[in-house]
């Protein structure tokens, strides 16, 4: 079974449902879980799968909990080949930068080497009453 490092952003309690959620079912498939809400990059091994779950604030602003790890990403520029992961955006499609924070995180991971292993899942606040929902039949279509 694998390490998973389950990494959120959350503004008002959405992402961190969902997160929960998926952390839980993972654990019931007897993966092993460490769920961060103010994640550095030292916190991520490389070795071990991550999980991102990230709200999108503003004009497509990652939330403040989850800021300190993008910037580490973006002013360290790790090499990250080798970390392979997956990736929760939500938003709200009535604004111009829907799940803006999700695509700028995933589009970073990708340029410092590391390996999405699903499609990004985008969760639309306006189609999804139940968010969690949809992440864990997102979460049975992929395998680690």
């Amino acid at each position: 079974m694998a390490q998973i490092d389950i990494v959120v952003g959350s503004v008002y309690g959405a992402a961190m449902l969902v997160a929960e959620t998926l952390a839980d079912e993972l654990t019931r498939q007897g993966h092993k879980t460490a769920l961060y809400e103010e994640a550095r990059l030292e916190d991520i091994d490389p070795g071990r799968f991550l999980l991102l779950v990230s709200a999108t604030t503003g004009q497509g602003d990652i939330p403040p909990n989850l800021q300190p790890f993008a910037t580490d990403l973006a002013e360290r520029a790790p090499w990250l080949k080798g970390l392979r992961y997956a990736l929760v955006a939500m938003g709200d499609s009535s604004y111009d930068h829907f799940c803006g924070a999700g695509r700028r995180l995933d589009s970073q991971l990708q340029e410092l080497g590391a390996a999405a292993v699903v499609p990004r899942l985008e969760l639309d606040a306006t189609l999804h009453d139940e968010p969690e929902r949809v992440a864990l039949a997102w979460l049975k279509s992929w395998h680690i």
